[in-house]
């Protein structure tokens, strides 16, 4: 499989069903495919651990600000053509909540404005019951891939 030659929904399927490895990010901030993708929207689950915390030993407020930037921006790469790639122009995170430690997190991407060059998205973090934990928007440049 090359990435180069796959839609972005193809490529965002490939890494779900695990016929393509998932990207480095993915093992550092303990996410994975929450089995769903769709054109426009992307769920993972992901956990913060002692390897997120901040010097006072609570969650770093990184773990949601990256979760939530992968998460809008996979969403995001589902609506690319083969041979398009992104970039995070503008991320803008809400947190309602300390982040809790070795919890399962639902994170949900959804494209809510595809236009010629930019993509809008926004992101959840909740937990399993639906307690909202942060929030965030993102505007996404589309590139072209070499």
């Amino acid at each position: 499989m090359n990435p180069l030659t796959m839609t972005g929904l193809e490529l965002m399927q490939a890494f779900q069903q695990g016929l393509v490895p998932a990207p480095g990010i993915a093992k550092t901030m303990g996410m994975e495919g929450g089995g769903e993708v769709e054109f426009g929207r992307v769920v993972f689950i992901a956990m913060a651990d002692e390897r997120h915390t901040n010097p006072l030993g609570g969650v770093h407020g990184g773990f949601a600000a990256t979760v939530l930037d992968s998460v809008t921006g996979c969403a995001a790469h589902t609506v690319l053509a083969a041979g398009e790639g992104y970039g995070t122009t503008d991320l803008s995170i809400k947190m309602c909540r300390p982040m809790p430690f070795n919890k399962k997190l639902i994170a949900e991407g959804k494209v809510i404005n595809l236009g010629k060059n930019l993509v809008v998205s926004e992101g959840y973090l909740c937990d399993e019951e639906g307690k909202l934990y942060a929030t965030a928007t993102n505007m996404i440049i589309r590139t072209k891939v070499r």
